[in-house]
């Protein structure tokens, strides 16, 4: 009886899992998860990562040996792992999902395909949410999700035991053994099965009802937003299994009459739905050009930015420390908790890009470390969307002044994050430095000592990047470079995603509209 080996990645779960169902079928099963240093030591990897797969770790465990068969975690190179897996076990059989993953685990897995050919291992890889292998082309894209999501999820399977031998040493390893520096976030969310199962039940019968409405605020968005992104980036749940769950309730609510309905509960399903579908919508950008993580997805904006990084700006804006409370206060939120909502992260890139006209490569880099739900496929995509290097998406250049007066109007969530400006009056709290000094002396806000002066004047600047890139955008091979962006990477089913027709439907002029209507409300990981 041949072994079956199930490769545990970013698929933390026992249910809804066809690698595990097909490896039980061998009724003897080994799951594997291995830390791989050159993961771990990556410029995207931070300890609250690696602490929260550790939740997730343990309540995989958990269910995995009540059903036969404990969790094997090892640390080392995967096909070292391998070769010691089957020098302890004999033959066997490898299963694991697909993996739309950074540059490394993608060449990662060139090496473990290699090696099992060389060493006569069967692999089989099962796609992984509604991410399309080998997609010929996007206008298939919206079909192949849906079937997808509609088919049956599957129960946790059962094995016969586990295999003789033991591949030592083996457990949970903490970041610091690993050679990681840095600290977990204190106020983070915690991992494993439990809890998101927890939050999304919370969320189908309270929170879903104000999710459309509040999702915007960083006063309101914590408390109203699903909370399920770093569940889904490391797959305690899968999205299948979301998406469905969503459908039953939207069916129950339906059966309700409108008087007694919950207010807005339909409107924040259906709202949170289209985000699951955009979820592996942006994650298909990356699978189908993994190029994207190093370089523009329009190459006609090439050298645009790259030699004028700032180094002083770039450390300013990711120490909070930019003068720009709003942003300054994000990136405190962010140093704590390891989250903050969607248009503050769009918010953040678009400041970074715009006003301080960095490349986005080295922020991202940083914002992967920062985001809890970091998924390498949206936070890319997403990234080159908000500092206006697709060709295909309208510039949002955010003023950060604005969104202030918009979001947080009474100041409340500034002066929570950061506290030297808490007796500031309302009317300078999002322009401090517009403060007479004798206000400044009585307060006790001095600016450019307790708290800094802007790091630019941030309409001259915002100025400036609008007319350097509507200028390029025009250009004739600018506009040529676009069509080839937008056939690889563009939306093609306007009435569910806000997108434009098919290609063959397309006009030239169309190529100047954003991509997507929703997509000011996603999510770099999912909200």
């Amino acid at each position: 009886m041949m072994l079956g080996v199930v490769w545990f990645k970013r698929d933390l779960r026992v249910f809804d899992h066809a690698p595990l169902v097909e490896a039980a079928k061998h009724r003897l099963v080994l799951p594997l998860y291995v830390y791989e240093p050159e993961l771990v030591r990556a410029p995207d990897c931070s300890s609250q990562h690696i602490h929260f797969i550790n939740e997730c770790l343990t309540d995989l465990d958990q269910a995995l040996s009540a059903r036969g068969s404990p969790l094997v975690i090892q640390y080392g190179e995967i096909a070292a792992v391998l070769k010691r897996v089957l020098d302890t076990f004999g033959p066997f059989s490898l299963y694991s999902h697909e993996e739309t993953g950074n540059a490394i685990s993608y060449a990662r897995d060139k090496r473990v395909a290699d090696w099992c050919n060389a060493n006569g291992v069967a692999w089989r890889e099962f796609p992984s949410n509604g991410v399309v292998r080998r997609l010929t082309s996007r206008d298939d894209w919206s079909g192949v999700w849906m079937t997808r999501m509609k088919q049956a999820t599957m129960p946790a399977p059962d094995f016969l035991g586990k295999p003789t031998g033991e591949l030592t040493p083996n457990g949970i390893m903490q970041p610091h053994w690993m050679g990681m520096t840095d600290e977990d976030k204190p106020l983070r969310q915690r991992g494993g099965r439990k809890q998101a199962a927890l939050l999304f039940k919370e969320f189908l019968s309270h929170r879903a009802s104000s999710y459309r409405q509040s999702m915007s605020s960083p006063l309101t968005a914590t408390d109203t937003c699903s909370r399920l992104s770093p569940h889904i980036a490391y797959g305690t749940l899968s999205i299948r299994e979301i998406v469905q769950r969503v459908w039953k309730a939207r069916t129950e609510l339906n059966a309700i009459p409108e008087p007694v309905r919950p207010r807005g509960a339909l409107e924040g399903l259906k709202s949170f739905e289209s985000r699951l579908h955009w979820h592996c919508h942006f994650i298909q950008k990356l699978e189908s050009e993994p190029e994207i993580e190093m370089r523009n997805m329009h190459r006609g904006f090439d050298g645009v930015r790259e030699p004028h990084f700032n180094r002083e700006y770039f450390d300013r804006w990711r120490k909070g420390e930019t003068g720009f409370p709003l942003i300054d206060a994000c990136m405190k939120m962010l140093a704590e908790t390891g989250w903050i909502n969607f248009r503050m992260r769009a918010l953040l890139v678009s400041f970074s890009s715009y006003q301080l006209w960095n490349h986005w490569r080295e922020p991202a880099h940083h914002l992967a470390r920062e985001f809890l739900d970091y998924e390498p496929g949206i936070h890319y995509s997403q990234i080159q969307m908000q500092s206006g290097v697709t060709g295909i998406n309208t510039l949002r250049i955010y003023n950060p002044v604005k969104q202030a007066q918009d979001q947080d109007p009474e100041g409340e969530f500034v002066k929570r994050w950061l506290p030297a400006l808490v007796n500031v009056p309302k009317e300078f709290i999002f322009e401090p430095w517009t403060m007479p000094e004798g206000l400044q002396q009585q307060i006790g806000v001095i600016i450019g000592d307790t708290y800094p002066e802007p790091v630019v004047d941030h309409l001259a600047t915002a100025r400036h990047a609008r007319e350097v890139m509507w200028a390029l955008r025009r250009e004739p091979e600018t506009r040529a470079e676009a069509r080839r962006v937008f056939d690889k990477h563009g939306s093609r089913n306007p009435a569910r995603e806000g997108g434009r027709p098919s290609k063959s439907k397309t006009k030239s002029s169309e190529l100047k509209k954003e991509e997507p209507k929703p997509t000011p409300q996603l999510s770099l990981g999912l909200e």
